[in-house]
């Protein structure tokens, strides 16, 4: 089947395109520098001709508040326009788990948004909710840092390998519309604070991780179990450990 990815030339669709044309599929990376501008609606119409299946990867350039509601609204609003219009009869999401449980950021009521429009839509579509990705650790220790303080809460996460994400999307896209949620997770829950201390020591990382039961996270205060998926989510293999092993 012709498989669209919308952010087919980031981290998880660039992995997830290959993976589908691996298996046979014809899998189409659009994205702004392939001529697909879903803000705008460029080049939507084109790329979506003989599709059947259409899986949105994208994020918005901005995280702040009123530039990552409008990316979230406005593409997400034009991308299941012009798939009604194409006749596509799948849309396929990449969202974060705890999305519901952290309104207090503007980035997830933007994810919230995105959710809901496609919900609506009347659009056959799945959700994917994965946890946050190995390969971003790193990014949540900077956004964090103040000086060479670390201010983490100690909620739990169950990080996932950004690969194991493009297989989950990859396997949602070539099956059957659940017109709801699916949780996907690695195999591993960690206490944050902890994790990202065990991440920066690996690096020889000077910076020290204070633990701090209301520091925000994208803006928002963790409960014990923000982050984490329900007891029905796909649980992935790769081991963070075996991840960072292989990491140079």
């Amino acid at each position: 089947m012709k498989v669209v990815v919308i952010g087919g030339t980031g981290l998880i669709g660039s992995k997830l395109v290959g993976k589908l044309n691996e298996h046979g599929h014809e899998a189409v990376a659009a994205a702004p520098n392939t001529g697909v501008n879903t803000l705008t609606g460029e080049g939507l119409a084109e790329v979506l001709k003989g599709a059947s299946v259409v899986v949105d990867v994208s994020n918005s350039p901005s995280w702040e508040d009123e530039a990552v509601m409008n990316f979230f609204r406005t593409s997400t609003a034009n991308l299941l326009k012009a798939e009604a219009e194409a006749g596509v009869t799948h849309h396929v999401a990449l969202s974060v788990v705890g999305t519901d449980r952290l309104q207090e950021s503007g980035y997830f009521r933007a994810k919230q948004a995105q959710e809901d429009l496609i919900k609506e839509s009347g659009m056959p579509y799945t959700i994917v909710h994965a946890t946050q990705f190995f390969e971003f650790i790193k990014g949540i220790a900077d956004l964090s840092t103040d000086g060479d303080t670390v201010r983490l809460s100690p909620a739990r996460i169950q990080p996932i390998y950004s690969d194991d994400v493009a297989a989950a999307v990859g396997r949602t896209a070539v099956g059957t519309p659940v017109n709801g949620v699916v949780e996907v997770a690695g195999p591993d829950v960690f206490q944050l604070d902890e994790l990202i201390r065990k991440a920066l020591a690996a690096k020889n990382d000077p910076r020290s991780v204070v633990t701090d039961p209301h520091a925000p996270y994208s803006g928002a205060e963790l409960r014990e179990n923000t982050l984490l998926p329900g007891p029905g989510a796909q649980i992935a293999e790769t081991k963070l450990s075996d991840w960072f092993a292989r990491q140079p």
